[in-house]
This record gives C-alpha cells, structure tokens and sequence, in this order.
C-alpha cells in the first residue's frame, strides 16, 4: 500500500518555562495506510439475499529508534466504524530478538501458522465460505507477549504467553479476567529455510508449532487443552505448494455428548502466471475426533471439506480476485453441503 501521509516529530516543547525540556528530535515517523474492497457473492441453489458487500480498513504504523540501536514501532489496525482489530507494539532488541505486545485478535504463536498454503487470494475457507472447519489458535486469541529469537541458520524460533487466555484490548493501568476457569497459555513456534546455501532449497520452508493452555481447578474444563500445527510449503520459479497438518484438543473429557478433539489437514498450489496475474487450488478439512462417552456419536463422525478455486489480477492499486468454493458437510452435517462464487475488488492507497 501506498503511504498516504507520514508524520514526523521533531524539535522539543516546554510548559510554562518552569517544567524541564523534553527533547524529541527525530523520535520517529507516524504512517497512515488503508484500503477499500467491494465484493459480490452467489451462494448457488442457497438463498443469497443482498449479495454486495464493502469494507474498509486503516492501519497506522509509527516507529523509531533509540540511542542504543534498538527500534520501537507501532502497529493499530482499524476496521469499519472505527472499531481496531488488533494493535501492537514491537521492540527489536538488535541481537537480542525482539518482544511483540499484541492486543486484540492477532497473528501471534501458532495463529500465525494456522494455514500457511500457497494462495492466489484467501484461504480455502477463508474467501466467504468456511463450511465451519476448524483451526488452531492458541495466544493468538488473548492479548499476547511474544518474544522472538535472532535467526539463525535459517531457523526463526518464537514464545507467545497470555497471562489470562481470552482476555483481549487491556487499556493501561487496568486489569481484565476472563472469568471462565481457563488460565495462561504458552506457543512454541518454528520455522525452518533450510537452504543451506543452495538455490534448489531456498523455496523450502518447514513450519511447526504447539500451544498449551492451562485449565483452573474447579472450572468446566477437566484437561490442559492442546493445539498442534505442522506445514511444509516449497516454492520453485513460478509454482509454490505445500501441505499441512493441525489438531486441537479441548479438554472436555467428560462431555455426556459432542466431541474433544479435531484433527484438520490441508493442501495447496499456486501458479504466477505472470507479475499481475496468479491462480491457485486448495483444500482443508476438519475431522470430530475422541467423542466423549458417547459410542453413537463416535460411529457418526463427519469430516467437514472445503475446497477453493482462486484467481487474482493486480492493476497498479487495485486487485480483481475470484474464488469458486465447494463446501461439504458444511458444520460437520453430512446432509448439507454448500457451494458460493465470490468476486471482490481490493483499492488499497
């Protein structure tokens, strides 16, 4: 996106003359970022209703740096009417790593490896169809802090903690509980490029990650719940592909019905045809797993399937994208199965 207005801060202020000098020469940069996108969505045989839709969004991003090195910056993500959907601020500590403080639904621990497949547009379950399927999260669901590692031969090694799981948006020198027996969470996350100098490997990229989340005694949750993700992409010349693994484990082992575990996999392909036009398939699926007590159940778990086809063509600013999607046994209901066109058009400035 184009940067549509910096600020800079420079030179000092003084209050009344009696209050000291607070010096902020060159203390950093404020940009402002946005975009618009429209879409149109068909949802085949299925009621569709009024089919156009429209969002926006504003992000700023300040940033600076101190006098030892370390930089500072600011991120705060705005949505329709006003609302944030997360807001952060990173600090990079040189060769130290850096510490992430991240409010709001964010990209942190193992949400950001939750469906790393290659895509033209969304995806598989992300362009306007889900089908209900079900994906890992861990920290990523509270506020977070999340510390990464220097990377070092090729591997990028993170930790997320949420003192509160579920908490989200502290303001300063406040508190917030979630107040459902669930206590703090922890992420593990790593990638891998084991290049190891070589062209043919440098499009490898191997992906883990684990989270756990502490249950309170006395509270509904009888278990830790677990969550589990691997992904291996690999990318050579205009063709990129790869293939995933995640599970979730809710705790809930005395559950008269319904199910505490699922197990989801996924895969996809992507082509550039060329510098403005890309075209991609994928498929995820998410399988009920462990029922609770329940043989009946058990004997009907279903597997929820999604698959897409995408398209996407760049004009400078703006982006036409179209996504075809097939989504079975949409809520894990084997008697209902869904199918949907969705076109958008992305303005970013």
């Amino acid at each position: 996106m184009n940067k549509l207005t910096k600020i800079t801060k420079v030179g000092c202020s003084a209050l009344c003359g009696s209050l000291a000098v607070i010096s902020t020469a060159n203390a950093g940069e404020l940009s402002i970022t946005g975009g618009a996108e429209m879409t149109y969505m068909s949802k085949g045989a299925a009621t569709t209703g009024n089919p156009i839709g429209m969002a926006s969004a504003v992000t700023f991003s300040g940033s600076g740096e101190l006098d030892n090195g370390w930089t500072f910056a600011l991120s705060i993500a705005e949505l329709d009417g006003g609302g944030y959907s997360a807001a952060n601020i990173d600090i990079g500590m040189g060769g130290l790593g850096s510490l992430n403080f991240d409010q709001g639904d964010s990209g942190n621990g193992i949400a950001a490896y939750d469906n790393v497949m290659p895509t033209a547009w969304e995806e598989a379950h992300g362009a306007g169809l889900s089908g209900g399927v079900k994906t890992v999260l861990g920290s990523g669901a509270s506020q977070n802090i999340m510390y990464t590692a220097p990377k070092m031969f090729g591997t990028t090694i993170a930790l997320t903690y949420a003192h509160d799981y579920g908490t989200t948006d502290i303001a300063d020198k406040t508190t917030k509980s979630s107040s459902d027996g669930i206590g703090s969470s922890y992420d593990v996350t790593v990638k891998i490029n084991p290049s190891a100098g070589t062209e043919i490997l440098s499009g490898l990229n191997l992906y883990m990650g684990a989270s756990t989340i502490e249950n309170e005694h006395g509270s509904a949750q009888e278990e830790d719940q677990y969550q589990g993700v691997g992904a291996v992409t690999y990318a050579l010349g205009p063709i990129e592909a790869g293939f995933m693994v995640s599970g979730l484990y809710n705790g809930q082992e005395d559950v008269s019905t319904g199910y505490h575990s699922y197990k989801n996999s996924g895969y996809g392909i992507a082509f550039n045809v060329n510098d403005d036009l890309s075209i991609s398939y994928g498929q995820y699926q998410s399988r009920k797993a462990g029922a609770a007590h329940s043989d009946q159940i058990l004997n009907h778990n279903v597997t929820t399937e999604v698959t897409s086809w995408q398209a996407a063509y760049t004009m400078g600013g703006a982006s036409v994208r179209i996504a075809d999607v097939q989504a079975d046994n949409v809520l894990f209901d084997s008697t209902v199965d869904q199918n949907a066109t969705i076109v958008s058009l992305g303005l970013a400035f």
